[in-house]
């Protein structure tokens, strides 16, 4: 199959005839020095942000999202691509258990042709969103160990292959590269307390979304797209007015 470059991206990428998408993870790896480049500008949380959204974008799958362990080692979402993904990082923050839980304390990649019929992890299936299929989630290391995972989804049951994950974990060294640089420019307590600052951002805007799911009888999805379209409306970040409808300060920066 011929190579040719998605959407300009520098990036060499093989299309088969089914539309699936086989990226050679030596040339996604160079894509992503340009990016890497950038952080120191535009902050290390949303460089991290724009990494999960390039992961989503050129591998065409269903979603991306990129867990961190807290201070209690307990997973949590910092980065999601989209609602039915957010219901994958939720469920397994809420439970503990899943394959991407499993990739951070097995220190290794770790797959799923359908979380909703993997016997391994038969609580999720009722937190799940029902277009949450086969999931694929890799270890994001730093220093001696694993703080994080990167993980996709895909809307349909898939047999995952050993090139997915070696380009999985090609992103993740990314991303760890990001976090080494960050540590190097600062002190690692600084980027633990800007992370940690993200984390908590999160739970204001779950608050948030719970709270006006129960106000106006809407779901998950619709309480999160209005929230961000008020937000958008009126110029201001969706955590800050997260915080005001729950009638709280937002979490000090």
């Amino acid at each position: 199959m011929p190579l040719h470059d998605r959407a300009g991206t520098g990036v060499r990428v093989q299309q088969e005839e089914w539309n699936m998408t086989r990226i050679d993870p030596e040339a996604l790896v160079a894509s992503l020095r340009g990016l890497q480049k950038a952080s120191e500008a535009t902050g290390v949380v949303h460089h991290l942000e724009r990494i999960v959204q390039v992961v989503d974008r050129l591998f065409g799958y269903a979603g991306a999202g990129l867990m961190f362990a807290d201070e209690g080692k307990t997973l949590r979402y910092l980065v999601t691509t989209d609602e039915a993904g957010r219901s994958l990082e939720h469920a397994q923050a809420a439970l503990g258990r899943g394959p991407c839980v499993s990739a951070y304390f097995n220190n290794n990649a770790v797959t799923t042709r359908d979380v909703q019929n993997d016997q391994r992890w038969p609580e999720l299936a009722p937190l799940l969103d029902p277009r949450v299929r086969a999931v694929a989630g890799v270890p994001v290391r730093l220093g001696d160990g694993p703080v994080g995972t990167l993980n996709v989804y895909q809307a349909e049951p898939h047999d995952w292959e050993e090139s997915d994950t070696q380009a999985l974990l090609a992103y993740a060294h990314v991303i760890e590269e990001v976090l080494a640089a960050a540590v190097k420019a600062e002190e690692k307590s600084a980027l633990a307390d800007q992370l940690q600052y993200a984390l908590d951002y999160r739970i204001v805007i779950e608050r948030a979304i719970g709270y006006l799911m129960g106000k106006h009888d809407l779901t998950a999805a619709q309480a999160f797209t209005g929230l961000r379209k008020r937000a958008r409306d009126s110029r201001r970040r969706v955590a800050d007015l997260a915080a005001e409808i729950l009638g709280e300060q937002a979490p000090p920066g």
